[in-house]
């Protein structure tokens, strides 16, 4: 009988402020791999420190096959996949290591709750938030997606208990840099698909944008938190059509 061994699959660039406590949390796995995209703030440092494996891959491929580098650079039973500014809490530890001793299931869903700015979010179409994170090699793998990368799988996934707590926003520096970089990569990702966008377009997109976060998915009851979120959604959608717009003048040109 093959022996159960879990590892960590992470990947980084610039991520610093959250790694430490990060890497703590997970101190229990047999391996812990980082693939990192070349950071300059210690990063990879702060992660030998921990002891995780740092792996240097600085052609950045997209989210997708980023994470399934760090996923075939371990050599283990088991992958829990993680982001640098996410804690697994000591009752989602307990649940993983339980789950490992005796599998139900080849893929588990973890309940990630998400923080902006200090607060933390329980609408607004952040939460709940189940998404699978832990899976038996072989059992998945990630989207090639250059933003919004989803694990793919065939069998049902299970749900731990527990809370894997996402310090996403850290101020508000932090949320205009994701938005400028998410715009781009979901404006280049669809282009590359064949898409094309418009003024109108993003105008339209973005006002429902706002609408779908602040009233449908309830975003009023996180109070003013709610509110930015909403922008920020607006915002992202609004500018990733109008450069997909411009990469579509450029390429007729």
């Amino acid at each position: 009988m093959q022996e159960t061994t879990l590892g960590v699959a992470l990947i980084t660039k610039n991520a610093a402020a959250r790694l430490a406590e990060c890497l703590q949390a997970v101190a229990f796995a047999d391996q812990i791999v980082v693939i990192d995209g070349g950071s300059t703030d210690g990063t990879a440092d702060i992660a030998r420190a921990h002891g995780a494996r740092v792996i240097e891959q600085t052609d950045w491929p997209g989210f997708g096959p980023q994470k399934n580098r760090a996923v075939e650079a371990l050599s283990t039973s088991w992958i829990l996949s993680i982001d640098a500014d996410e804690i697994v809490s000591p009752e989602l530890a307990s649940a993983i290591r339980a789950a490992l001793i005796a599998p139900t299931a080849e893929v588990y869903a973890v309940d990630r709750l998400s923080s902006f700015c200090g607060h933390w979010i329980h609408h607004s179409g952040w939460y709940p938030d189940w998404i699978p994170r832990l899976f038996k090699r072989g059992a998945a793998r990630f989207s090639d997606d250059l933003v919004h990368e989803r694990l793919v799988f065939d069998t049902p996934a299970q749900r731990l208990t527990g809370k894997l707590l996402h310090y996403s926003y850290e101020d508000f520096e932090g949320v205009l840099r994701k938005l400028d970089a998410y715009s781009t990569a979901g404006a280049q990702q669809r282009h590359a698909a064949g898409k094309r966008g418009s003024f109108g377009q993003a105008l339209g997109r973005g006002a429902w944008a706002f609408v779908r976060t602040y009233l449908l998915r309830r975003g009023f009851l996180d109070g003013r938190a709610g509110f930015m979120i909403a922008m920020f959604n607006a915002e992202t959608v609004y500018y990733r059509f109008l450069k997909l717009a411009r990469l579509g003048e450029k390429a007729r040109r």
